[in-house]
């Protein structure tokens, strides 16, 4: 007995609507998954990244610290060159002073500079022009002035002047000059 005037279908648990909801769901959780892979990937890369970076900041603050050492080094450098700058325009401008103390009648042979004190060689024409013209500025300057002449070929006398300065005067102004700088 046939109740339908059509052909039986064969009947499949796969319909249209079926297959096209299973591509959808497979669609989406395959999406998931890509999603996951490229978020672990970043996670690794932000973390191989921050490694880099963390080391690199190591790195830069070691050389930042020898800089810092280098600098430090250079400004004492530099101070003590001003200081010798300094030292040799003062040593430059005295010795200048004491060349421009020395009149023309007197002849300067040699000049010997000394921690405390000064020894001129040279020849006068006698010994009142050297009192006079240059024993008294020396006098002035230092505190114990010693001459000795002795008689030259031609008329003139050779002389040697030690001149010396307290010490107790002089560690006073080392002192002084210490506590400016």
């Amino acid at each position: 007995m046939k109740y339908s005037y059509i052909q039986p279908r064969k009947k499949s648990a796969l319909t249209p609507e079926m297959q096209l909801l299973v591509i959808f769901f497979s669609m989406s959780i395959l999406m998931l998954f890509v999603t996951y892979a490229f978020l672990l990937f970043k996670d690794y890369r932000f973390a191989k990244d921050k490694q880099m970076i963390v080391s690199e900041v190591l790195s830069l603050d070691d050389e930042i610290t020898k800089m810092k050492k280098s600098i430090t080094f250079i400004e004492q450098e530099s101070a003590l060159a001003e200081k010798v700058y300094t030292q040799n325009t003062v040593l430059r401008d005295s010795i200048a002073n004491l060349f421009d103390l020395v009149p023309q009648r007197i002849t300067l042979s040699e000049a010997k500079l000394l921690q405390n004190g000064l020894i001129l060689y040279g020849i006068t024409p006698n010994k009142d022009v050297y009192n006079f013209m240059l024993q008294a500025p020396l006098r002035s300057i230092f505190h114990k002035t010693y001459s000795s002449f002795y008689p030259a070929k031609n008329g003139w006398l050779y002389f040697v002047s030690t001149n010396y300065v307290e010490d107790d005067e002089l560690d006073v102004n080392i002192s002084d000059i210490s506590e400016e700088q």
